[in-house]
């Protein structure tokens, strides 16, 4: 079992930045992908970034060259550095974790997720 903690979301104007954290906890193999989803309400939930256990990434176009997703040495703390952003980045945002060695943005592969941090942006 994989239990996940996400903090740093908030309030911002437009063309701030924020860094959101997701702290692992439980058994972390060494094959161990995770992503950041976010989601408003009314639609579906969206892939922003995702990452693997060797570091392979893969962005959503539409935040490519403005967020960063890294993690710590020990896989077990996940971060998303969103720079530029916008009114359209207002969401909440998941963190989400699974047993693979793939990089993927699609919710249905993951099993853990995060309760979730609120991000606003402010035009």
């Amino acid at each position: 079992q994989v239990q996940l903690v996400e903090s740093g979301g908030g309030s911002v104007q437009a063309g701030g930045s924020l860094r959101l954290s997701c702290a692992a906890y439980g058994y972390i193999s060494s094959t161990f992908s995770m992503a950041w989803f976010r989601q408003v309400p009314g639609k579906e939930r969206e892939g922003v970034a995702g990452i693997n256990s060797d570091g392979s990434t893969s962005y959503a176009y539409s935040v490519k060259g403005r967020f960063t997703i890294s993690q710590d040495n020990t896989q077990t703390t996940l971060y998303l550095q969103m720079n530029s952003l916008k009114p359209e980045d207002t969401a909440m945002y998941y963190c989400a974790a699974d047993y693979s060695d793939y990089v993927t943005l699609v919710p249905a592969n993951f099993t853990y997720w995060g309760q979730g941090t609120q991000v606003t942006v402010s035009s």
